[in-house]
């Protein structure tokens, strides 16, 4: 969570009915293990870095966020992202393992569900303020709540976001097999979504975030308290 005021490159949705939502983000083509990303957002075309077919290296900048303080006092909206749009009225689970580099408070890899500046989720793996790397969620409608979970010495763990068009729910592994839920709640998002993943280094002067073995299937966890 930021505590100085950025404002740069704050994208802004443009929607028309039932049709297919436009982001007003640079177009790109980056393809990470079959799984096609479409929109960059605030420069995530120019510092990610394709490593083989099957990870991706991005690196944010100092001072970067998303996180819209509760009282309302400030937003924040710098962080880079790569987006792939799915089909929320389906089914859908996206899994990726996030490997960031810990040197500040609250430095992190994340995964979202993105929908415009003042609707989205935040799925992270963060510094916190006693320097223990934990899963932290951040789910945003209007203003941001802000939710940390357990703690991880691990240098890496898998992410799950996963919906049956009603609800979703969020989960992480150490093996991608035995998964712990963080959050489960109604799908209130529109048809259409935006899945991201994002790197960012709000109290710090730059983070890298390694994603790899990404998967984006069109069904849901079968038991969302268990994840699997």
């Amino acid at each position: 969570m930021l505590k100085t005021l950025f404002l740069l490159g704050i994208p802004v949705l443009i929607a028309g009915g039932c049709s297919k939502p436009s982001i007003q983000a640079e177009d790109c083509s980056i393809t990470l293990n079959g799984i096609s990303f479409t929109k960059s957002l605030n420069q995530g075309k120019s510092v990610s870095q394709l490593v083989g077919a099957n990870k991706l290296i991005m690196k944010s900048g100092p001072k970067t966020d998303y996180f819209n303080e509760p009282n309302q006092s400030a937003k924040y909206g710098n962080a880079p992202m790569l987006l792939t749009s799915v089909d929320n009225k389906s089914p859908f689970t996206f899994v990726t393992k996030v490997s960031p580099q810990f040197t500040q408070t609250y430095d992190a890899g994340a995964l979202y569900i993105y929908v415009d500046p003042d609707k989205w989720h935040k799925f992270a793996y963060e510094m916190d303020e006693r320097k223990i790397t934990r899963l932290v969620t951040v789910r945003t409608s209007g203003t941001s709540d802000d939710n940390n979970h357990d703690a991880s010495t691990a240098s890496s763990v898998f992410l799950k976001i996963s919906s049956d068009g009603k609800q979703v729910g969020f989960y992480y592994s150490q093996d991608s097999t035995n998964w712990q839920v963080t959050r489960v709640y109604r799908n209130d998002y529109p048809e259409t979504i935006w899945l991201g993943i994002s790197a960012q280094s709000p109290m710090g002067e730059g983070n890298s975030s390694a994603f790899e073995s990404c998967t984006f299937s069109k069904d849901a966890v079968k038991d969302f308290r268990m994840g699997i």
